[in-house]
């Protein structure tokens, strides 16, 4: 855990136990909180300076989203991912992300391409940091360019509406080191494609470069199963 990271943003519109729950939400979707970490209590509501009842009232709302379990006799843990529900996300994001590849080699203008270049110049000095959060950020900074580029005021909403859920993956596959070259080798790909307008270079790069993100992420799963 990020013993120093956990802030609570209070909302003066908000009930405190909602400002617990969104925090401890964001905490555990940004991988402050780890895949099987036990959430306590008197711990949290001490860091977060709240008495217990909205930590626990937050706990309950997050084990009905199934981002938290319940084990006997050991309280509340955060919930694993599955395989099951990395492949439903993650096939869900690909064709988005195609799609999107695809809109943004015909819409693309000026200023984007420029957004593009620097989003890449940033992603690839994120990955020289090693600070995964920045990474993280970088990544989504990134798509967000490509999504933006394709004029599509619905599209951009449906990915929107998956974003929470694709970034707790993104987390998982860029603890990754061995990885980074490879993702910045297909950013740079994915940029040259778009450049150069080339829809079905692009698609398939970026087919490619997501499907590479699901098979680490299940091999890492699988290993940390058999640990």
């Amino acid at each position: 855990m990020l013993e120093d990271s956990l802030k609570m943003n209070v909302d003066e519109y908000l009930p405190l136990r909602d400002v617990v729950f969104k925090t401890l939400r964001q905490a555990i979707l940004t991988g402050e909180f780890m895949p099987g970490e036990r959430l306590m209590e008197i711990s949290l509501a001490k860091r977060l300076g709240v008495s217990r009842t909205p930590v626990r009232e937050a706990i309950r709302k997050l084990e009905l989203e199934g981002l938290v379990i319940m084990i006997p006799r050991k309280g509340a843990a955060v919930a694993r991912i599955t395989v099951s529900d990395l492949k439903d996300v993650l096939e869900v994001r690909c064709h988005l992300e195609e799609f999107a590849a695809s809109l943004a080699c015909e819409r693309i203008d000026d200023e984007e391409i420029q957004e593009l270049k620097l989003a890449l110049k940033a992603f690839e000095d994120a990955i020289e940091e090693k600070n995964l959060k920045l990474i993280a950020e970088r990544d989504v900074e990134f798509h967000d360019v490509i999504f933006k580029a394709t004029k599509n005021k619905r599209l951009l909403q449906i990915i929107n509406n998956l974003r929470e859920q694709i970034y707790r993956y993104r987390i998982e596959y860029i603890k990754d080191f061995d990885y980074h070259e490879v993702l910045v080798k297909e950013h740079r790909q994915i940029v040259e494609t778009i450049l150069h307008g080339d829809k079905e270079a692009a698609s398939r790069i970026m087919r490619t470069h997501i499907y590479n993100q699901e098979t680490i992420v299940i091999k890492n799963l699988k290993k940390q199963e058999e640990a």
